[in-house]
């Protein structure tokens, strides 16, 4: 998708970029339309359009537009490179790649600010020569190829721990934007945090209160007097999924004082899915692997066990 690799694309502002971008297929695939990659002039290049079946074929159709070539509209298939007696996989299908070179002004600002300012935006580049760039348009009359660029998920981590930061680095990731809420100014100031996420002193129940903001919320920092208030105040604030750290008897006790709070059976807890990990980031990953989870309505099983489609169509929240 275009958010995938647009910091590269950004990163990239003073030399040619071409961008391939899988606009349709015939038949399942590793990849939803919409997949990006986007290849350098320096031979750098970032994403994929099928998860590695066809980058190879994609990558030299997309120099070749770097060295000069039309833009052009590609059909490739995972199995085009195959011998004849070798079995060709499962998802075999054709798919069809627009080349074309990085959107130029306005459109690059355009997509630049809704990236970094989390807005959504519309994204259409026409499917015929010139393949003409646009935003925020209507719908015309020739084929086009439209993506809508969503804001990202805002994650809210109650308590500036240390495992607060290893959670939001890696939920930078992910594409969440990550708020993290502390009353404590020690805590707040210590500089541990990546500097893509926002770090706010306040008491959390007080903020989530008058912001209503947060599409998961997450209590980490082992404290009642912190926790408990802002569980009641995520849970009134109609936050698709809130969670809270500790262990089992400790969940228990939490749930003890919990009593009665409309929407406390939505409470997850302990937080995080079944890894068996013991480290900071195992920990962190098994609270962010519950995030997603929940996100797009999962369970979290091994896909080996579930029957559904592997990617979600449509987010729960």
């Amino acid at each position: 998708m275009l958010r995938e690799v647009w910091p590269f694309v950004v990163h990239k502002e003073n030399e040619p970029v071409v961008l391939a971008r899988l606009v349709d297929r015939d038949g399942p695939g590793a990849r939803p339309l919409g997949a990006t990659m986007a290849v350098a002039a320096d031979g750098t290049w970032r994403g994929s359009v099928s998860g590695g079946c066809v980058e190879g074929m994609v990558l030299d159709a997309a120099r070749a537009v770097l060295d000069g070539e039309a833009p052009q509209v590609a059909v490739v298939s995972p199995g085009a490179h195959l011998m004849p007696w070798e079995e060709t996989p499962a998802c075999a299908g054709e798919l069809t790649v627009l080349l074309t070179h990085a959107p130029g002004e306005p459109v690059r600002s355009a997509i630049t600010a809704a990236v970094t300012g989390d807005r959504p935006l519309s994204v259409r580049i026409e499917l015929t020569p010139p393949y003409t760039w646009s935003v925020g348009t209507p719908p015309g009359d020739g084929p086009a190829f439209v993506e809508e660029l969503p804001g990202r998920n805002t994650l809210v981590l109650v308590g500036a721990t240390d495992l607060a930061a290893c959670v939001a680095a890696m939920a930078e990731s992910l594409h969440h934007k990550v708020i993290i809420v502390d009353p404590r100014p020690g805590h707040v100031g210590s500089g541990a945090f990546p500097g893509s996420c926002e770090v706010i002193r306040a008491w959390p129940d007080e903020w989530i209160t008058s912001l209503g903001v947060g599409d998961a919320v997450v209590t980490l920092t082992h404290d009642p007097r912190i926790d408990d208030r802002a569980i009641r105040a995520a849970l009134a604030s109609g936050a698709g999924h809130v969670a809270a750290l500790g262990s089992r008897a400790t969940h228990a006790q939490r749930l003890r004082r919990l009593k009665g709070v409309p929407g406390v059976e939505r409470l997850c807890g302990p937080a995080g899915l079944d890894l068996g990990g013991a480290s900071l980031a195992e920990t962190a990953l098994s609270i962010l692997a519950e995030v997603v989870a929940a996100g797009n309505a999962r369970s979290g099983r091994r896909l080996r066990d579930v029957h559904d489609s592997i990617r979600a169509t449509l987010p729960a929240w």
